[in-house]
């Protein structure tokens, strides 16, 4: 079983990364599954309806969302239908959509992917406790299958690093999202699960994760606020690739950087439309 994972994907720039590098991927790695998340796939804030649509159809399996899941308006209405979709499973049980789903693969296996929140560091939006929540998810989803895949939108590398240790061997891997850059520690844990800390972003990297440094900087300069922008320099498809044996267990992890190498119209992205 092999997973491939795309790190948070970052303004219509990253979409854009998606559109001109996923079918490549496809063929180059042979995933039997793609999961990407997408909590500032549409202006860098959440992630709306006709981008959820748009990725989807680009190919990506599986979009796991975090703190912002909700910050599009359409999104709350459209989550609930979208069986492609995961908001964080630790969000109160009557919020919209669905934390945990059982996909199946081309080749007829069945992956259950996981999306948890954090608690450190996320002023609007608070979830359960993801360590006492996540080993009931995980037992009940190991009664259908042994590949169980968990998306930890987290901000804090001491949080991540201690559901590391805490869910070794109970799942086949912990990716980390939440802080847009990718980390330097992807490694399989003494159990055999697969974890990163941050599997990074898609979209610019010579940016304020993902954004535009001028309103970012001004932000910080003025304590205005401003509207954040998209900025089209240094474009890059980051995430990981994941191998799982029968048993659902790692036998590795590599996180990849692919250089978007396509032009978007003009060569600025100015008039793409997705």
């Amino acid at each position: 079983m092999r997973i491939l994972f795309i790190g948070e994907i970052v303004t219509k720039t990253g979409v854009f990364c998606v559109k001109s590098l996923l079918s490549g991927l496809r063929s180059e790695l042979n995933p039997d599954l793609v999961i990407a998340n997408v909590d500032s796939a549409t202006g860098g804030f959440g992630i709306g309806r006709n981008h959820a649509v748009y990725l989807h159809k680009l190919g990506v399996d599986v979009l796991t969302g975090g703190d912002q899941i909700y910050f599009k308006k359409d999104m709350v209405n459209h989550i609930s239908g979208a069986r492609y979709m995961l908001r964080p499973a630790n969000l109160p049980p009557n919020a919209p959509g669905r934390g945990r789903r059982t996909f199946d693969t081309v080749g007829g296996a069945k992956v259950v992917v996981i999306s948890l929140l954090g608690q450190s560091g996320f002023d609007r939006v608070h979830g359960s406790n993801p360590y006492t929540y996540l080993p009931e998810l995980t037992e009940r989803a190991r009664e259908e299958t042994p590949f169980v895949v968990v998306d930890f939108h987290a901000v804090t590398t001491a949080e991540k690093i201690t559901m590391f240790h805490h869910i070794d061997g109970l799942v086949s891997a912990v990716i980390g999202t939440g802080t847009r850059v990718q980390t330097a520690d992807a490694v399989v844990m003494p159990k055999g699960t697969a974890v990163i800390t941050d599997a990074g972003r898609t979209g610019s990297l010579d940016s304020v994760g993902g954004l535009d440094p001028g309103p970012e900087i001004r932000k910080l300069l003025t304590q205005v606020p401003e509207r954040s922008s998209d900025t089209w320099l240094n474009l890059e498809l980051q995430g990981v690739v994941i191998d799982l044996n029968e048993k659902g267990m790692a036998t590795s992890i590599e996180a990849i950087r692919v250089p978007c190498k396509e032009k978007a119209g003009d060569g600025d992205g100015s008039d793409y439309q997705d």
